[in-house]
């Protein structure tokens, strides 16, 4: 007896020496512990080979011994029943002559053997069928295309053994190597189509007598129809009668096909025909027309994405699949149609059970399924106009979604890689024992058996199954996320929105349409949009796809032209960038995000031109959140220390990163009033099974004024302190020379707005021992170095850095020293620059100094006891002259924002005169943020509730008004406008709205607003 190691290392089990040894197969010599031969070694080693050695050595023992039992039987021998030993005859001698001598029969049936034990079944009941495998004379394999070889009048049982003919022929070819999976699917589809047609013929013969023909035809549908079919898979067919005197024999003949393929082949499922298995299994053409027209659901039309003549009246066929192809066309254009697809994929795995879900790779996440969905929902939506797309084939869809710029070329190439992968599991998992099945086994035997038939091999320290399961999980991974990329890009349902007619963007139908749309100057937007989409490269294919709904978007803003204008502007700069067209196509709701922004803000788009890859920020949310303080001062200053031999190159740095962030927050802005927000933490991508998935332009964390004003707050906080460093080390001055920047105004009350200055105070401390006047020069030039490199022409928006706030104002010197600023305060100072310090605060430089200051200011801004009854009235007094002299000539007072009744400054001079008179004794109200305060006086129970948010209704109101009609005008700008496109994109920019509405509704709080204030001011 053969040591079992010695026949283990071919693959074999233990017992594979009984049928390999003289009594069996004859090709192991137990002597010599080897091949009997050269031929034996030969076919031993081919045998290894397989994904299962043992069952293919088993199988062919088998088909030996069946081979030779039934030319013992043709010989009229008397067989007994199979005996697991091989009595060579003949016949069995040239079976083995054919395997030693045709190297390609040996290749195809061995291959079979091993990855089939249903194909080896029907070879051992059918032993003359090896000879299908055989090269033929010519040196040629047997014809694997697919064609069904019946001899003689087609019969059911010449179609049964015809069938499994061809496709044991398409299984060897598929396993050996000989050819891809296209070629595969394409065959089983057409031995499908011909079966079909062999069945209609029977079932046609078989009519009762004087019975004629009808006109029917069989229209190919799901895998099949699209050329796409599977080893083990029913078969989807819709029947179509041309008449209703063809009904009842079509109806005859379909019931009857049905009936045939089940005995031959694979069962006939019609339940995608209307009203699905309660309707009637046959329809005349007239009416699937009128069912389709008036009741068919979105998953019917994409169901006819794949639908394609197979059998019977093929002229018929075409006729029905032409007259459907309108409707098929147009389905996306419905309210409902993108919804629906992605719910129908959602329950399609809600359906599947939680034990198989991870091992399932057709309908659960990750698997073929996704695949179909995603390039059937783009299909319906841009094959509308783009006939390219027509095709019922995944791999063919997808290539041409690819291929017209819809779907980016490493996203198409990663799908075409994740759909062969899957389906090859599929068909290695189906020719197993020919059953329908998509569950990849758990079981550690079936894994190595599918893993070994993918030709899958052990590498040093990873096995087989290792291998498998890693490309496996990879390829589900990549094809889960593309799924969700592709089915629930926002641009799908913007693109859908907009019909058809509009899409074909010819010359005269994209005049109309922008007339239509409201551009005011069609025709240079016509030449826009001929600059644009002109050519057949791939970037103007994209942007054929991309302008339909952008100009939908820009149309809803005042000004469509400017919109448009913009976008071309971005796109001029940043065309030629591979990432630029691929963003606005796959990033979420950045295309609609960027309509918005262009069409509603010149502030933002200025920023934008100078800058483009800021685009990137609108991709996700978490970009469009303001950065913490932390972050961006020691960002800025990395940015400065990068440049520290020069203080010019440096600035720039900041100003640039200063740049991107006012466009980060001015996004955020802009965006927030977009509609509803998407769920926070969710990004962009919509959930592993797509509900909710977010298609919302408004961002996930929507910022308010108040964080707006502490955002750009921050930001200029950042810049001071980088310029500064850079301006130190340019001016470096005495050694232990402090020097600090205190924020007043809104830079110190953290409520900037877009136009805001810095306003500051400069203050030094000597170090001892150095003179005054030379710490004070070198503490000026400090400062003046600083304003210089700030407000420096250049591409970046300049800050300006106002300190007219120090003693004296314009006339006092520039920068002080912490001794000279407490001698002024003690001696000089006037009521107003107490009420100025109440916002002062530290930002840059030595905090030492800056604590020093404030802890001086708080000497000036609390002061013990308060105010006095005439300090009050000067206040009064000081606030009616401010309101007559500082208000611009021909300004409105009503609708001022700034000096205006009821805005920004009527309710900070309130809040200030609570702080003024209470603060010294109530330490809560010692905020410099103006709602901060006034909510800490209402609590300590000086203002009254509904006083207070009406002023707090009133100061937030201007202030969004005031950042508003800066982002729109992109220049800074305090009065509301009565009317115009100024007003309407303010409008829209907060909200939405009537314009007139808006206005008096701002009326009618900044009037309370105002009784509130003078109700304080008076108490």
């Amino acid at each position: 007896m053969t040591r079992p190691s010695r026949l283990a290392r071919y693959g074999f089990a233990d017992k594979s020496a009984d049928l390999l040894g003289p009594t069996g197969l004859r090709l192991w010599d137990a002597e010599s512990q080897g091949p009997t031969g050269t031929d034996a070694a030969e076919l031993i080693h081919s045998l290894s080979k397989t994904a299962d050695p043992t069952l293919a050595l088993r199988q062919l023992h088998r088909l030996v011994e069946a081979v030779g039992r039934a030319a013992d039987r043709g010989n009229g021998r008397r067989v007994a029943g199979p005996s697991g030993e091989i009595h060579p005859n003949a016949a069995t001698d040239t079976l083995f002559e054919a395997l030693f001598r045709d190297h390609g029969l040996r290749r195809r049936l061995v291959a079979v053997l091993g990855a089939s034990s249903a194909l080896g079944d029907h070879l051992v009941a059918n032993p003359d069928e090896w000879q299908t495998l055989a090269t033929s004379k010519a040196g040629l394999p047997p014809n694997a295309e697919g064609h069904l070889e019946v001899e003689g009048d087609p019969t059911v049982p010449a179609l049964r053994r015809a069938y499994r003919i061809g496709l044991l022929r398409i299984a060897a070819a598929d396993l050996t190597g000989g050819r891809g999976l296209e070629p595969t699917m394409g065959a089983l589809s057409r031995l499908a189509d011909e079966t079909l047609g062999a069945a209609y013929e029977i079932a046609v013969s078989g009519l009762p007598a004087g019975a004629s023909e009808p006109r029917l035809a069989v229209i190919a549908m799901g895998k099949c129809g699209g050329n796409e079919l599977n080893y083990v898979s029913d078969v989807d067919v819709i029947f179509v009668a041309a008449g209703d005197e063809d009904l009842s024999t079509a109806t005859m003949v379909a019931a009857r096909l049905i009936e045939i393929c089940g005995q031959v082949a694979w069962q006939v499922d019609a339940a995608l025909r209307p009203e699905g298995s309660r309707g009637p299994l046959v329809r005349t053409l007239a009416s699937h027309q009128a069912y389709y027209r008036r009741w068919a659901r979105t998953w019917e039309f994409q169901a006819l994405l794949k639908a394609r003549p197979a059998a019977g009246d093929l002229a018929l066929a075409r006729e029905w699949i032409d007259d459907l192809a309108p409707l098929v066309w147009h389905a996306a254009e419905r309210p409902e149609a993108v919804a629906d697809v992605r719910d129908m994929r959602r329950r399609i795995i809600e359906n599947v059970p939680a034990n198989e879900l991870s091992r399932e790779i057709k309908r659960g996440p990750g698997g073929l399924r996704d695949i179909e969905f995603a390039v059937q929902l783009l299909q319906l939506v841009h094959g509308r106009v783009d006939e390219t797309l027509r095709s019922g084939g995944t791999l063919p869809a997808l290539r041409a979604l690819v291929a017209g710029g819809y779907v980016g070329r490493e996203d198409g190439e990663t799908l075409l890689r994740g759909y062969r992968f899957l389906r090859a599991v599929e068909h290695r998992l189906q020719l197993q024992n020919l059953r329908r099945t998509h569950t990849v086994p758990d079981d550690p035997h079936g894994l190595k058996w599918l893993a070994a038939s993918l030709g899958y091999t052990a590498l040093p320290g990873r096995d087989a199954v290792e291998a498998f399961r890693s490309d496996w999980v990879g390829h589900a991974a990549q094809v889960r996320r593309l799924h969700v990329k592709l089915l629930y890009r926002p641009l799908l349902e913007s693109v859908a929105r907009v019909p058809a007619e509009a899409l074909r963007m010819t010359p005269e139908s994209a005049r109309k349409r922008l007339e239509i749309l409201g551009f005011a100057d069609p025709a240079g937007a016509l030449r826009h949009l001929t600059a644009l989409t002109g050519g057949v490269t791939r970037t103007a294919a994209i942007q054929r796809t991309l302008l339909p709904m952008l100009l939908q978007e820009f149309a809803d803003a005042p000004e469509p032209d400017r919109g448009l204008l913009n976008y071309r502007d971005v796109s001029d700069k940043l065309g030629s960038t591979p990432w630029y067209l691929r963003l606005l196509r796959d990033g979420g709701p950045v295309a609609r995000r960027l309509a918005r922004v262009l069409s509603l803000s010149r502030y933002a788009t200025d920023l934008l031109t100078r800058d483009p890859e800021a685009l990137r920020l609108l991709a996700d949310d978490a970009e469009l959140v303001p950065r913490g303080r932390t972050a961006l001062v020691d960002g800025f200053a990395a940015a400065a220390e990068r440049h520290s031999g020069d203080a010019s190159k440096a600035t720039a740095a900041v100003r640039a990163l200063r740049r991107r962030e006012l466009f980060r927050l001015a996004c955020a802005d802009i965006l927030s009033n977009a509609g509803d927000p998407t769920p926070e933490g969710s990004g962009f991508s919509a959930p592993s099974v797509g509900p909710g998935a977010g298609s919302s332009t408004a961002p996930a964390r929507p910022i308010d004024v108040k964080t707006l004003g502490s955002a750009l707050s921050d930001v200029t906080d950042a810049t001071l302190n980088a310029v500064l460093k850079a301006a130190r080390a340019a001016k470096p001055g005495p050694a232990g020379l402090r020097f600090a920047i205190i924020g007043m105004g809104r830079l110190g009350g953290y409520e900037m707005s877009y136009p805001s200055d810095a306003d500051v105070l400069f203050v030094y401390d000597p170090p001892a021992g150095t003179p005054e006047s030379e710490a004070s020069a070198a503490a000026h030039a400090i400062a003046e170095e600083l304003r210089r490199l700030l407000t420096a022409p250049a591409p970046d928006p300049p800050l300006g850095i106002d300190a007219d706030l120090r003693p004296e104002g314009r006339q006092g010197p520039l920068v002080r020293s912490l001794g000279a600023y407490q001698q002024y305060y003690a001696r000089w100072s006037k009521l107003w620059e107490a009420q100025a310090l109440l916002r002062a605060r530290f930002v840059c430089g030595e905090e030492s100094l800056g604590r020093e200051f404030e802890r001086l200011a708080d000497t000036m801004r609390y002061p013990s006891g308060g105010l006095t009854r005439e300090q009050v009235i000067e206040i009064r007094r000081i606030k009616a002259r401010v309101e007559t002299e500082r208000l611009p000539r021909g300004a409105d007072p009503n609708t001022h924002t700034k000096l205006g009744r009821g805005g920004l400054s009527d309710v900070e001079w309130a809040v200030q005169l609570l702080q003024l008179r209470h603060a010294y004794a109530l330490p809560d109200l010692r905020k410099t943020q103006t709602l901060e305060a006034l909510a800490a006086a209402v609590a300590a129970g000086l203002v009254d509730k509904v006083d207070a948010a009406a002023m707090e209704a009133g100061w937030t109101l201007a202030a969004r008004v005031r950042n508003a009609l800066t982002l729109v005008r992109g220049r800074p700008t305090d009065q509301l406008p009565r009317h115009g496109v100024e007003l309407a994109g303010t409008v829209q920019l907060l909200g939405g709205g009537d314009p007139g509405e808006f206005v008096d509704r701002y009326l009618r709080l900044t009037r309370r607003s105002r009784a509130a204030m003078e109700r304080v001011l008076d108490s």
